[in-house]
């Protein structure tokens, strides 16, 4: 099929690479069962069979040569690539095309496997949440496919195929009357096939903006993530300045910089005693916790810092309009005790809150300044308290319901940061998670690294997203504003329920 397509001009030359899913032997293959890796391999979420593909398959065929003796050569290209597979082998294909984009731009996917096996069901969700990749996508099924413990394939199908449309990518679709075997997938392949490389070398792109409604309201079109620095340890900590410029913690290298208006960065303070979470106050003190000193202090400009309290190892902070200053400071090194949620008020009197949590880590107030939401990191929950008039807490809920890395235990949360319209934007593992007011996880922002710590509005119109990823900082104009803790509160609309 390929030597005829090729030959008609219907699709560029191509390399076929095939894969078979792996096999533990037994140690003694007359008493005891292989380990057959089919499932684990291909059925699960994640970045490691992409990883295989990439890291350890390629580079092998490149190493190959043809019967006259050339070297193959591969394009590094996701344009110039195709992923496809049937029932396990399409959900692998497709998953080593979601988390790799950039790799793989077009997939073939047969009967595939989008069901409760090892998490697959989760994908139609994952899709509308996210924002789109540039994937193109041909699905096959039938209405006689399995229906067995793990779900219903001919239903699962129809349900991405959904997902797909409502969140814009390239998707066609031919359903039959089949059930679990691949002779309708091999009727319609070379059609399947030249749709795929329609248009090629041309990029993949979207059918249709996104009709996720946060997404859409969040995102500018045009607007893409744009480098502001890189090759430092650990950033932490951003912060806005009134006028707009963006103040961000390097923790290993105990330094913060400046982000000016015209995205240049400047050094700012050495010697910072590895400041991490910093905030301002309603007169423009900053407020930092210093790891180094275990204590939280005030800087103004031009005079050294003045030691709030001690003997507090802070991890984040966030100061409300009132000048109560709320820390999270989790356990101490890897240690399995509670972390604990301390209130310092302005007369420097410290008051724990709450105590509890896993990894008490990112903290914000809601634009009203009624809520203090805290992030657990070891967890995939995002708590939310109501704060009494004293600054004191009450009614903690396990409120925000964070999506988690398949092979992860937990979200990473991390900072915290709120819009004037109420959403909170929660940096985990799997990018920006944005939740409405009701502790939904509305819409999925993934940074370009695949890494975030925290994060924070900037900008003089509060617009641009800014985003401390390990060694890089990234930024975004965004459609939405931020809401910032030391200005007055405001209450925004109530969510749609």
């Amino acid at each position: 099929m390929f030597d005829n397509l090729i030959a008609k001009g219907d699709i560029p030359v191509l390399i076929g690479v095939f894969v078979a899913p792996g096999v533990v032997k037994a140690a003694d293959g007359a008493r005891a069962l292989d380990r057959f890796n089919r499932s684990f391999e291909y059925d699960g979420l994640g970045d490691a069979y992409a990883r295989f593909v990439l890291e350890e398959l390629l580079p092998f065929v490149e190493r190959q040569r043809t019967a006259d003796g050339r070297p193959l050569r591969l394009s590094r290209s996701g344009n110039d690539r195709a992923i496809a597979g049937s029932s396990s082998g399409a959900i692998a294909a497709w998953t080593a095309a979601w988390e790799r984009p950039d790799a793989f731009s077009r997939v073939f996917s047969g009967i595939g496997t989008y069901v409760g096996l090892r998490g697959g069901d989760r994908y139609p969700t994952l899709v509308r949440k996210f924002e789109p990749r540039r994937i193109r996508v041909f699905l096959q099924d039938g209405s006689n496919d399995n229906n067995i413990y793990g779900g219903d394939w001919w239903m699962a199908n129809q349900t991405l195929q959904r997902a797909l449309e409502f969140a814009g990518y390239e998707v066609r679709h031919v359903w039959g009357e089949g059930g679990h075997n691949a002779r309708h997938a091999t009727a319609l392949f070379p059609d399947a096939v030249r749709w795929l490389w329609s248009g090629w070398p041309q990029p993949v792109g979207f059918a249709a903006p996104t009709r996720n409604a946060v997404l859409a309201a969040v995102l500018m079109p045009g607007e893409d993530w744009m480098l502001v620095g890189e090759g430092y340890g650990l950033t932490e900590g951003p912060v806005a300045l009134p006028g707009g410029e963006v103040l961000f913690n390097d923790i290993r290298a105990s330094r913060t910089y400046r982000v000016g208006r015209d995205g240049r960065v400047s050094p700012e303070r050495e010697d910072t005693q590895r400041a991490n979470g910093q905030a301002l106050t309603p007169d423009g003190t900053l407020v930092v916790a210093e790891a180094g000193r275990k204590a939280v202090v005030a800087l103004r400009t031009g005079t050294a810092p003045r030691i709030l309290v001690s003997d507090l190892a802070g991890n984040d902070l966030v100061v409300a309009h009132n000048g109560n200053v709320y820390v999270t400071a989790p356990p101490p090194g890897s240690s399995n005790e509670p972390s604990v949620v301390w209130l310092v008020r302005p007369d420097g009197s410290k008051v724990q809150v709450d105590s509890g949590l896993r990894f008490a880590n990112g903290i914000a107030l809601s634009p009203d300044q009624t809520l203090l939401y805290v992030a657990d990191y070891r967890s995939h929950w995002v708590y939310s308290y109501q704060i009494q008039p004293d600054g004191t807490l009450r009614h903690r809920q396990r409120y925000f319901h964070l999506h988690e890395p398949d092979d992860e235990e937990m979200s990473f949360a991390d900072g915290l940061k709120v819009d004037r319209d109420g959403r909170l934007y929660v940096a985990t593992r799997l990018g920006i998670q944005i939740c409405d007011q009701a502790g939904r996880v509305n819409a999925i922002i993934p940074t370009p690294n695949g890494r975030i710590t925290n994060l924070c509005f900037g900008g003089e119109a509060s617009d641009i997203l800014y985003a401390t990823c390990g060694d890089r900082v990234y930024r975004r104009r965004v459609r939405a504003t931020g809401a910032y803790a030391w200005q007055p509160p405001l209450r925004p609309a109530p969510p749609r329920l």
